[in-house]
This record gives structure tokens, sequence and C-alpha cells, in this order.
């Protein structure tokens, strides 16, 4: 039986669940993790603090620079206020989740 992946095809783009966490000393995306309840998130920390959005900011800007996507395209569709997060990333769906593979977070971490 397959794993599930931190992210999957959705639409006109890709879903990705993340886990954040703030004040994390770096930005980086640190592979993928999976939870106590099975599921896959993508590990991620950034410098910023959780204060006035500018962690989900530096997310975002975090998340489109790993792929190689315009930073428009990236958005926080929940988890707004948590450190599980779920992105919508717009575009072309074989471009992205190859994109994804290439971060080298394909294996749990």
């Amino acid at each position: 039986m397959a794993e599930a992946a931190a992210w999957s095809a959705e639409g006109d783009g890709v879903a990705l669940w993340v886990r954040l966490t703030p004040k994390g000393g770096r930005d980086a995306v640190e592979g993928v993790e999976r939870l106590a309840d099975g599921r896959a998130v993508l590990k991620a920390r950034v410098r910023a603090a959780p204060e006035d959005g500018r962690a989900n900011d530096a997310l975002v800007d975090l998340v489109a620079e790993t792929i190689g996507a315009p930073r428009r395209s990236v958005s926080i569709a929940s988890g707004h206020t948590a450190r599980l997060k779920k992105l919508f990333i717009a575009g072309d769906p074989a471009r992205l989740l190859a994109a994804l593979e290439k971060t080298g977070a394909t294996r749990n971490g």
C-alpha cells in the first residue's frame, strides 16, 4: 500500500500540507514528517515570528522559492493560525509535483 504524500494534485494546482516552525532560526524545508495520525507533512521552518502574518508570509516565500513558482501562485488554504497548514499552489500540477519531488523531501525525515 502506497503511503500518503505531503502533497497531491488538486484542480488547477497542488495541495501541500506543511508543519511550520516559526522563529526557527533559519528559513528551510526539512523533509517530510509523518504525524501520529499517519498524515504526511512537509516540515518547514522560518525565522519570522508568528505575529501579524509574518511567519505565513515567510512560509509562502520559502515554498515559492523552493519549487521555483511565482509567489502569487502560493496561498494558505487553511491553518492560518496553526502550525499545520494546507497550502494551495496554482499552476500545472505535473510541473509542481515534479518540483516538489526535486526538493528531496519525498522521504520521511
